[in-house]
Formats: C-alpha cells, structure tokens, sequence
C-alpha cells in the first residue's frame, strides 16, 4: 500500500517513528517497483555519519558491495558509481550537485529524510525540488522531454500537515513503529550538574537493573569526552568479577572507524555505553540499547546579531525532540518543535 501510495503521488508525506525502517526499507521498495529505471533514488541525511552507516546497512541488505547499487555521497568521500540507484547523501551535498545540475535529471525520486529537524539545508532543498518538480513536470507533459520527479518527505514527528500544506495537500502515509513499551522516569527535582546526573544513573542501571546496553543523550564533543573518561575511572572500582562498561562516544568529530565501535555488539559480560549527541535520536539506530538516560539539552545553532557570528547554545529540547528520546515529553516547559534553523 505504501508504495502504491508513493507511485500514484508526485510527493507524499512519510510519517514514522524511529526504528520503523522507513530510511532503509522504504528507498529498497521504490527501487523494487521500478522507479529507478529513469534515475537514482537519492535519499538525503542532516548528518555525515548517518549517511555513510546506513548506506552501508542497506547495501548489505540488498547483497551488493558499498559503491554498486547502493552508495554514499559525503564530503570528501563518495563511494557512488554510475551503478548506483540508491544514493545516501548529506543535504549539503545535494545542494552542490544543484549547481552543476539545475532540474536534477540524474534522480527519479528525491527522499528528504528527517525533514522535521528543519535545517537550514533541508529548509532550502524543499524550496529547490518543489521548484524543480514544477518544471521537470512541465517539460515532460509540454514538450515530452525528460521525466517527472518524485518527492518524498520523510518526518519522525505527527506535525506532518505543515509538509503537506506546503507541497499543495501531499498525501501523508503513517508507518508504525515502536513494537515494545517504553517505562519514563523522572527526576524530581532539575539537576544542576547533568553530567554528574547521568554519571549516577549510568552506574545506578549497571549495578540494579537487568542486562542491556545504555543511551546517554548530550550536548557535545566536550561533554562526551569528560563522561567518558569518569566512567573508565569509576568502572576501574567495580568488582573483579562484576560486568565491566564500555563507553562508546559518538559525535560528528569522530574518525568513522572509531564512530563504528557503537554498532558493535559488547564483549561478554560487558555493558556498553553509547554517549551521543542528538544524531542517535533519529538519524541512526544503534541494536541493543535498553536503557536511554536524557539530559534534556542539546547544542542549537543560531546567530548572534550583535556579533555577526554564528554560535552553539546549549538550550533544553522541544516536545519533538524529547518524544524521540524517550518516548514522549516529561516536561511542560518546552517548546512543541525545534524552531526551524532558518529563524535562529
């Protein structure tokens, strides 16, 4: 039904929670039913990492090698060939390709994934291919040249009625996602001092609660590293005999062979402890992970007027952003969604 939708629409709207496979399941689909017999299905992330992991899943999934029907398009690497009929790529790469290819015509189908994260760069690409399918659309009914373009929107919140809205009443398809229930607690009281918060919980989990690796949500490289290093310092005191925790950073900064260690399995008898930024809240599924421990903060990119620079503030997370996390928002202070990056 959902490719049916998507084949009978020039754009649709893809609603679906994390884990639900919309990312890797969905362009396989596509491809399956032939709509990569006028170009390549180009599918675009907010983030390096999450293009370059899931290119790599998917082309497992499909049973070709990285660079044949499936391949990753990033700054300074690209693994893509004049094969590939799925092309994971960063927003921003899409954008430099505009300039040497004005309508696209390499691409049948143009996936905007993570939409609701409304980046600069995703905010201008709906602009551009809204734009770009009104005149490939022209010129294929008007003078039979060319063909069409696809559109599909893909958003991990319920607020889809604005994407539709905008690209003229799109159908918006619902895929269901979480299988298991999630249990919220809550502190009862903020804490000042989230890392030493999150220090506690981490080992209060390891020494309490059932086997299962642990998500920790925070702001940045600085705060991963610093929890990093008290968590190696601290798991040094634990029992001879006790399972052992193995924290796994990931953020942008991260050589790739080291961002990989996270979708590793532990060794036996070991907890693994992902500390991430906000790419693990929807960019990028890691298996295993039972327990998520929340700070409630992130680093938002906005522009200081008075100095003309662009900065990172740490503020607390929208209503969106903490559903993803953790399920659904334990506060009522925040913001419903993260405000577009193009109005910071």
């Amino acid at each position: 039904e959902l490719v049916k939708e998507i084949l009978a629409n020039d754009c649709t709207v893809v609603v679906g929670e994390t884990g639900s496979g919309k990312t890797t399941q969905i362009p396989q689909f596509l491809m399956e039913a032939g709509l990569t017999q006028h170009g390549a299905i180009a599918i675009t992330q907010p983030r390096r990492v999450a293009a370059t992991s899931i290119a790599k899943r998917v082309a497992e999934e499909v049973g070709c090698a990285l660079g044949g029907r499936v391949g990753y398009a990033v700054r300074f690497d690209d693994t893509s060939s004049p094969s590939t009929q799925l092309r994971y790529m960063t927003d921003g790469m899409l954008l430099r390709e505009l300039l040497s290819d004005p309508r696209l015509d390499r691409y049948s189908t143009i996936i905007l994934d993570e939409a609701h994260e409304r980046t600069l760069r995703t905010d201008i690409l709906l602009g551009m291919v809204k734009r770009i399918q009104q005149q490939r659309k022209a010129l294929a009914t008007q003078h039979g040249r060319g063909h069409p373009l696809k559109i599909v929107v893909m958003s991990a919140t319920l607020d889809a009625e604005r994407f539709s809205e905008y690209f003229d009443g799109a159908k918006i398809l619902y895929v269901s996602g979480r299988l298991h229930p999630v249990t919220i607690f809550h502190t009862t009281a903020p804490h000042a001092d989230y890392l030493d918060a999150a220090l506690v919980t981490i080992f209060q989990i390891h020494q309490e609660q059932a086997a299962g690796d642990i998500l920790v949500f925070l702001t940045g490289q600085e705060d991963i590293e610093s929890l990093e290093r008290l968590i190696r310092d601290y798991a040094a005191r634990l029992p001879e005999h006790s399972p052992q925790l193995l924290p796994c950073p990931i953020f942008a900064a991260l050589p790739p062979s080291q961002q990989a260690r996270v979708f590793n399995p532990a060794p036996p008898n070991t907890r693994k402890v992902v500390l991430a930024t906000n790419i693990a809240e929807t960019s990028i599924t890691i298996s295993g992970i039972r327990y998520v421990i929340d700070t409630g903060l992130a680093k938002v990119r906005a522009y200081d007027a008075r100095m003309g620079l662009e900065t990172l503030l740490v503020q607390p997370i929208s209503k969106s952003s903490a559903r993803q996390r953790a399920g659904r928002a334990g506060r009522e202070d925040l913001m419903e969604d993260a405000e577009p990056e193009i109005r910071r």
